[in-house]
């Protein structure tokens, strides 16, 4: 059975970058000596799912932010890549999720951005919820889930407080009777 978590921050007021994508906002995650448990949890999945806007971020940096892991990356434009690790997909999400397990993946993370956590959400897809709260208030961007959205019901399984404000709660999907 594969998992699918998503594993994000998000401002305050519930925005996952600015209305341009930028995320400049998110260097509090560069804290000296903390990952903020990133290190574990990227270890403990086999493959990412991301949107080619945030593929296209991740493009952006010095290097490429999921090293050894597959990326699929969902999009209905013509994207290429050089990387062997990096594949497009066009598929509904339940459609592409089935081949991802197809092929092996079982630890799921969801990346990002908010069209493709709507998507997954759509569909009950997401099975655990790691959001880092960051404490800024954007007043405004790319909002973490983003309307219309359905009901979901979750169950806190911790929450951590960090020095610096940043609080990371873990939530796991309640199963419908």
């Amino acid at each position: 059975m594969t998992k699918v978590t998503l594993y994000i921050a998000a401002s305050l007021d519930g925005y996952i970058a600015r209305s341009d994508g930028g995320i400049d906002w998110l260097s509090i995650l560069d804290t000296e000596g903390e990952d903020f448990a990133y290190t574990a949890f990227y270890e403990s999945i086999d493959a990412i799912v991301l949107g080619s806007k945030t593929y296209e971020v991740g493009l952006g940096f010095e290097q490429w932010p999921y090293p050894e892991k597959k990326s699929f990356v969902f999009t209905q434009r013509h994207l290429q890549s050089e990387r062997e690790d990096v594949v497009f997909v066009s598929e509904s999400v339940k459609q592409a999720l089935a081949n991802i397990e197809t092929e092996g993946f079982k630890n799921i993370w969801l990346v990002g951005g908010g069209k493709l956590i709507n998507s997954f959400l759509q569909h009950s897809l997401i099975d655990e919820y790691i959001i880092s709260t960051i404490p800024t208030i954007l007043g405004g961007g790319i909002q973490l889930f983003p309307p219309p959205t359905p009901e979901e019901k979750l169950e806190l399984i911790n929450s951590q407080q960090y020095p610096g404000g940043l609080v990371q709660s873990h939530y796991r999907r309640q199963i419908k009777n």
